[in-house]
């Protein structure tokens, strides 16, 4: 799989140390983040690595900042995107389950990175249930076609 990971400043090392693990995992990753610790701003990021996923460039994508907040709400602003904030693996698993999310973010300032390599592995090797799951991403996603 191709995945985009983007960080900012607060993630530079926690980017680099996901970004090993995924491509030990066999995937191929394509960085969109910053690899030293000077102070940017974390929407560019964000955008950046929604932007590859909405056009396809890249299957699914990862944030990290200092919480994974404000860069996932970057992310959310791409149409198409459905980037989640998680901090535990069920959350990032029941995202892809029901949500089919396309976009996971984290905090490097929230969590370590084996909680964080353990939340990339739940995302991953969750697939989406369909069903009446299907129904609410398609209202979820006509709220964005109304705007």
């Amino acid at each position: 799989m191709k995945i985009g990971i983007g960080n900012d400043h607060a993630a530079v090392e926690m980017k680099m140390e996901i970004k090993e693990y995924l491509e030990s995992k066999g995937h191929e990753v394509v960085n969109f983040g910053i690899d030293e610790v000077v102070s940017c701003n974390y929407p560019e990021y964000g955008e950046a690595v929604a932007n590859a996923v909405a056009s396809k460039e890249v299957d699914l994508g990862v944030l990290i900042c200092g919480t994974g907040v404000g860069i996932s709400l970057a992310a959310n602003k791409v149409k198409g995107i459905r980037a989640v904030v998680c901090s535990d693996p069920v959350t990032a698993r029941l995202a892809r389950e029901h949500n089919n999310t396309n976009v996971l973010a984290f905090g490097a300032r929230i969590i370590g990175v084996e909680t964080a390599k353990a939340i990339v592995d739940a995302w991953l090797d969750a697939e989406f249930l369909g069903g009446r799951h299907q129904t609410r991403v398609d209202m979820i996603m006509a709220i964005e076609e109304k705007q």
